[in-house]
């Protein structure tokens, strides 16, 4: 009894470490390798058989004019998503950290989009641009108001962008609103006894308090816009002619679609290491300027 009472008091520990890496090894790391196993063949994703054809696939994908198409729309949309997440987080987390009449109301009413499925919130946005906005624009006269914002290929992405900024900005307004309640109020007395005005206050006080925040929104931003797939498959399906098929879109058509599951593997590996890349970046300059 006192052998085994032993043994369990030894290794106990072990088992919370072996339950997560074992749940990482078969739902992460297994399906990565496995996939870059097929990116190397010619598998449909049906048949039972298939053959190892090299870098054939990575080869195909960089001649692909559809994959430029996407990797554009995709950075457009990251892009979009941290200066939006980014610059409108921290002008609403300045508010809300004022002493305004209705605070908790308004604190509580801008994290509503986040509660929402993002399918369901892309469906309730196709209704609004299909017969909503198209209504006002007759009514205003306004031109290009007047038609479904996402069918054309002029305002197709900045539709996309804006109703994922929309759901978007809930978290980053937390993440700062946090960071700017951790600044002392000793610090903002004192500036205020020196003379430092509303602005000055921002860049010199509440910026680089902000700093680890904004390195953690931009890994949130730069997640979301790099892997979008449900909010566009919801709201325009790649369309028009393509414009708004995200990366993570192109890979679902090729596989499921198209029936290229390998081909689809092989583009998955480069978005891989294209994120890959970019966090090792962010998180090297984002340490540069904590130290």
């Amino acid at each position: 009894m006192t052998q085994n009472k032993g043994f369990i008091s030894r290794y106990w520990p072990y088992l919370f470490v072996a339950i997560p890496i074992a749940l990482q090894l078969i739902f992460f790391f297994y399906p990565l390798v496995n996939g870059i196993v097929y990116s190397l063949t010619n598998w449909d994703g049906l048949s039972s058989t298939y053959k190892l054809v090299g870098l054939q696939n990575y080869v195909a994908v960089l001649q692909d004019k559809h994959f430029y198409t996407s990797i554009t729309f995709t950075l457009i949309l990251t892009i979009g998503l941290l200066v939006g997440e980014i610059v409108i987080g921290i002008f609403v987390a300045t508010l809300l950290n004022r002493k305004l009449k209705c605070l908790s109301f308004f604190r509580t009413w801008y994290f509503f989009p986040a509660v929402l499925s993002t399918v369901t919130l892309g469906l309730i946005f196709v209704q609004l641009f299909n017969y909503g906005l198209p209504q006002i624009g007759e009514l205003l006269g306004i031109e290009w108001l007047s038609e479904n914002l996402l069918v054309q290929e002029e305002t197709a992405v900045p539709a996309v962008i804006f109703v994922a900024l929309w759901q978007g900005l809930a978290m980053p307004v937390i993440i700062f609103l946090a960071g700017l309640q951790s600044i002392p109020d000793d610090i903002i007395e004192a500036s205020e006894i020196d003379g430092a005005n509303r602005f000055q206050q921002f860049f010199n006080i509440e910026l680089p308090f902000l700093l680890p925040s904004i390195s953690m929104v931009f890994i949130l931003a730069l997640k979301s816009g790099l892997t979008a797939f449900d909010l566009i498959f919801s709201l325009t399906s790649g369309g028009p002619d393509g414009k708004t098929e995200s990366l993570g879109l192109l890979v679902y058509n090729y596989a499921f679609v198209d029936n290229k599951f390998s081909y689809a593997n092989a583009l998955a590996v480069i978005l891989f290491i294209i994120i890959a890349l970019i966090s090792v970046v962010q998180i090297s300059i984002s340490r540069k300027f904590e130290v």
